[in-house]
């Protein structure tokens, strides 16, 4: 359980059939021959978009908190619900998962995109009713959040089902880490198109200051831009997304799978699957919060809105850019998976006790400078998100 590289026992499946005699059938089965297709491509880059927009819609309103407290009178729990209403989201995570056993990737990603689109719509009805409007914004978040088991779980699926052994690494990395950077998009998208409120600061990049009405019809404007482009990626994934190729790339991938209530069963009652789920939940769960209300987390601080937004966007793509390269690494050099996870939350681990030592300066007498305070709230963000390939490909 060091930090060294994975030993033979711990490169053993996590569940392992029961050992029986082959039925005859089994028996006269011809030996299989994996094919990758080119196709294998469009299906990663249609989950990985899908990706991307439900993250940009669950980490909408926070970077905008501001402007969305003076237009549609939200308090501050408000906003803490809509980016909770993203967490809420994984509760019936084992529906999805069931669903994709038993039909596919296909019939949970297009549920998932529809749930993306249906909520989407309600988000984007103008009403002038602002309790009303603020009850289907809510509702249009919660059916967003419910796409989120399938967006950013299934990617070890996919890899496994559409990719070669020496790409599956890189596979789960890119379509994993595309929620991630959905919300670190949302960072600037939301500054840049939606003006801060005339009594708030604002920097040369940002829409500047203006009026209620004016942040409304902004906001607007970014609502309906996100139902297009989700609209469009539903009809996509509607018209062509196969839940498997015609020939499986691999062996495993041909693999008869096992009964999932035994499998549900065996799997949380196996000690390796839950401390790998127990490294993945904790940090990633944690950052996914903290990282939602950044700009509320910061104001104590005296981080402005706007420079908040920049913090969490450079966190969350220097943790892509870096998680997609360890992944690329871990292709290369087999067995190294664990010694790069445990690296990353090490990593993370002295990053947040940075910031925990610079933000009590008047207690620890450390130096707190906003340079020091940037960069180690990025190195946490960098250090976590890059670790999501590694602890996906270890399960």
């Amino acid at each position: 359980m060091g930090a060294a590289s994975s030993t033979e026992a711990e490169r053993e499946p996590l569940l392992v059939p029961s050992v029986a005699e082959p039925s005859a059938q089994q028996q006269q089965q011809p030996i299989v021959h994996g094919r990758v297709y080119r196709r294998r491509w469009l299906v990663l880059t249609l989950f990985s978009l899908l990706g991307l927009m439900q993250g940009m819609v669950w980490n909408f309103w926070g970077p905008i908190q501001n402007s969305a407290v003076h237009a549609y009178g939200f308090t501050k729990s408000d906003i803490a619900v809509l980016v909770l209403w993203g967490p809420v989201g994984f509760v019936p995570w084992l529906l999805f998962m069931w669903l994709m056993d038993k039909k596919g990737l296909r019939a949970s990603l297009l549920l998932s995109a529809f749930l993306m689109f249906l909520g989407s719509v309600l988000r984007s009805v103008p009403l002038n009713q602002e309790p009303l409007r603020r009850w289907l914004i809510h509702g249009g978040q919660l059916l967003n959040g419910l796409a989120g088991p399938t967006t950013m779980s299934a990617g070890p699926y996919l890899s496994t089902t559409w990719f070669a052994p020496d790409q599956r690494a890189t596979a789960t990395a890119v379509a994993s880490l595309f929620c991630y950077l959905g919300g670190a998009a949302s960072f600037v998208v939301g500054p840049m198109v939606v003006p801060a409120p005339n009594s708030t600061q604002h920097l040369f990049w940002s829409a500047g200051s203006g009026s209620d009405t004016v942040i409304k019809d902004r906001i607007q404007l970014v609502l309906y831009a996100e139902l297009g482009v989700i609209a469009v990626l539903f009809a996509a994934v509607l018209l062509y997304f196969p839940s498997r190729p015609p020939l499986p790339p691999s062996v495993a991938a041909a693999s008869q799978r096992l009964s999932y209530r035994s499998s549900i069963c065996r799997l949380l009652s196996n000690f390796r699957f839950l401390m790998i789920s127990l490294a993945y939940a904790v940090p990633t769960g944690v950052l996914a919060g903290w990282s939602g209300v950044l700009d509320m987390v910061l104001t104590p601080a005296k981080v402005s809105q706007v420079d908040a937004g920049w913090i969490g966007f450079w966190s969350t793509i220097g943790g892509c850019v870096f998680g997609i390269a360890m992944a690329k690494f871990a292709d290369s050099i087999r067995g190294m998976l664990k010694l790069i996870l445990v690296l990353m939350l090490a990593g993370a681990s002295l990053a947040s006790l940075w910031f925990t030592l610079t933000c009590l300066s008047q207690y620890t007498h450390l130096p707190s400078t906003a340079a020091i305070l940037y960069t180690s709230c990025i190195l946490i963000g960098i250090f976590i998100n890059s670790s999501v390939p590694s602890s996906s490909s270890s399960a």
